[in-house]
């Protein structure tokens, strides 16, 4: 990992994307903006950070999933946070298997991830719940599952599941995670 901190930020809302590559760069990190897989590539040819932020949905045909893996096999020692509006056990498991430190659902600001990038170990004292999971939430993650397996694509996730197009649409329009 590079002495100075540099951070390496993909997403595709660029708004979003500049106001917290400002929070950052006021403390004292040295930010670079990617809104695609490609474009985060091209900067990795020039630049070494030691820290990334990747939203998981883009919208090129990329998702974050995929620069998390990028950016792990350039160097497996980058601090990379997954952020998410469309948080799901499946794609939380998957960013962490391809080497994400952590995977926060947003809104998350730039404390939330400036801890996320100190807190790397695990820890065996989380509590534990007895709490069974709801048929809410198993149908919540199989929809983001089949979300995944079709690189976000509505149409074809509803197919996969059997639904109609609007009423996937209206269920991740009432679920999703603000």
């Amino acid at each position: 990992m590079a002495t100075e901190r540099l951070l390496l930020i993909i997403e595709d809302d660029a708004a979003f994307a500049r106001t917290l590559g400002r929070s950052f760069e006021r403390r004292n990190y040295r930010v670079l903006l990617a809104a695609s897989l490609d474009q985060a590539a091209e900067l990795l040819k020039a630049h070494s950070p030691g820290y990334a932020v990747v939203d998981l949905k883009l919208n090129d045909s990329n998702s974050g999933l995929a620069c998390v893996q990028m950016l792990h096999k350039h160097d497996p020692a980058m601090l990379i946070v997954v952020l998410t509006g469309f948080a799901s056990i499946n794609t939380a498991v998957e960013a962490i298997k391809l080497g994400a430190c952590q995977y926060l659902a947003k809104p998350s600001n730039t404390d939330d991830i400036e801890a996320a990038f100190g807190h790397v170990a695990g820890s065996a004292e989380v509590e534990l719940t007895n709490r069974a999971t709801s048929i809410k939430t198993l149908e919540w993650e199989r929809i983001h599952e089949a979300l995944a397996e079709s690189n976000f694509n509505i149409s074809e996730t509803a197919r996969r599941l059997g639904m109609h197009r609007r009423t996937l649409a209206r269920k991740l329009e009432k679920q999703r995670v603000k």
